[in-house]
């Protein structure tokens, strides 16, 4: 190959046999993989040490483990056949582990023993982020993402998919009556015993299969959601963003950090909508940062009174954008944004200029709403494209101020829901993008992403 650049010769042979501190280099990731996980104190976090049977070997030593799959998840080799292989072939991995080669069963057993110990790991690498300034700690994206379970949708039930195959299977135990009424009288000798000895089998199994059906629907009655999962218990069936679709899966919260695009905290939840997840994301990432000040971004799926007061309760200001709930503005209709509240005098001034006062309050949805109204709409000329009752009547929650501080804050500042979007949805986009079409496992999430 004269010319070429030419390799080693395989069967050439050293003196000094290369050693793999050399392959390494000083700023190699690894090394700070190595550093952080020496300096975890494994026993406080929680980690369990392998036993061994008295004639045994003794096991692993939590730490070489560990540093193993923070090395999977850091190359996106969430395989524990994978990491086993590479164990036996990667060089970064052969320094990491001192060229250790734990099989398969073995990181899976760690993964599954050690989830509360591996998330507390999470929380300690986010508090040195914050510790040595990587963290700025003021402002957090919040968003939520659907992953498939490994459950599927034939096996989680409902009340209602329950009745509906009940009655298919009642349906059919009626069609298998009535084929043997007719096969007594039209048919005799061996084909009719046949025929009659198949029906009867299936007769038996479609009652068996009402039963189970049956005590399934006496179940749920002890169910908080109304839903079984056969295959993956914690799964819940969810609707997702394409039209007349679902799927049966978890949905994944994460809080992330503005500025490092770390994420900060994360949980994953069987339900299947947003709204109740604000405060409990934002107040998690408070405590993870330590931060006084903290202002949490979110879209408007987390959009909800009691969730935005409980942030504020807790001093952390958020910034949700108020869904659109009615549909007038599309038919060129006056929309409640259209009227003006003066605090002061606890008004609102529609546009035509008049006043609506306030009448009395009620509860509604659990919370306190005031109820405004005038008794000047009937001779009022723009009334047809403000109601099309007697008078136009504004509800304003008690708490209603932090609605309009933060649709202050939307118009004023640089527009947070891109920066939003920038921040928050790249790590779902990325773990997707990891995981391909595969499913959430079981035990990867039970490992990884709860206590």
């Amino acid at each position: 190959m004269a010319g070429f650049i030419e390799g080693v010769q395989r069967s050439q042979t050293v003196l000094f046999p290369n050693r793999l501190e050399d392959w390494i280099g000083e700023d190699d990731l690894v090394r700070v993989v190595d550093l952080f996980v020496d300096e975890l104190d494994l026993a406080d976090l929680g980690f369990i040490r392998s036993t061994s049977a008295r004639t045994g070997r003794p096991g692993y030593y939590p730490a070489v483990l560990l540093k193993l799959f923070i090395y999977g998840y850091l190359n996106w080799i969430p395989s524990s056949r994978r990491l086993e292989r590479e164990a036996e072939r990667n060089v970064e991995v052969m320094w990491l582990i001192g060229r250790l080669a734990p099989d398969h069963k073995t990181i899976a057993e760690f993964r599954r023993a050690n989830g509360l110990a591996i998330r507390k790991t999470c929380a300690q690498f986010v508090d040195l982020c914050r510790r040595i300034g990587v963290l700025k700690g003021d402002c957090v994206a919040v968003d939520g993402s659907k992953f498939k379970a490994v459950n599927n949708r034939d096996r989680n039930f409902t009340k209602n998919k329950i009745a509906s195959r009940l009655t298919h299977l009642e349906a059919d135990v009626e069609r298998y009556i009535d084929d043997m009424v007719r096969i007594d009288r039209q048919e005799e000798g061996e084909t009719h015993t046949r025929k009659v000895r198949d029906l009867a089998r299936r007769y038996g199994r479609i009652r068996q299969e009402i039963d189970r059906l049956k005590a399934m629907d006496k179940a749920l009655a002890d169910t908080p959601d109304g839903q079984i999962s056969l295959t993956d218990p914690d799964a819940r069936a969810m609707a997702t963003s394409a039209r007349h679709s679902g799927m049966v899966g978890y949905n994944v919260q994460t809080a992330v950090d503005t500025e490092s695009h770390i994420i900060v905290t994360h949980e994953v939840t069987n339900q299947g909508f947003d709204r109740d997840q604000l405060s409990p994301m934002a107040i998690s990432a408070k405590d993870a940062l330590q931060h006084e000040d903290l202002h949490a971004i979110a879209d408007k799926g987390y959009f909800s009174g009691p969730e935005i007061l409980a942030c504020h309760e807790a001093g952390i200001t958020t910034t949700v954008p108020r869904p659109a709930t009615s549909g007038n503005a599309a038919k060129g209709m006056y929309v409640k944004a259209d009227f003006a509240y003066d605090p002061e005098r606890d008004v609102y001034v529609c546009p035509a200029g008049e006043e609506l006062i306030y009448r009395y309050t009620r509860e509604e949805g659990g919370l306190q709403v005031r109820r405004y109204w005038i008794n000047a709409c009937q001779s009022c000329p723009l009334k047809s494209r403000c109601t099309t009752g007697t008078e136009r009547r504004i509800t304003r929650w008690e708490h209603e101020h932090l609605i309009d501080a933060m649709h202050e804050r939307l118009s004023r500042d640089t527009d947070p829901m891109t920066l939003r979007r920038c921040t928050v949805e790249h790590p779902f986009g990325t773990i997707k993008a990891w995981m391909g079409h595969t499913h959430l496992l079981t035990v990867f999430r039970r490992a990884i992403l709860t206590p």
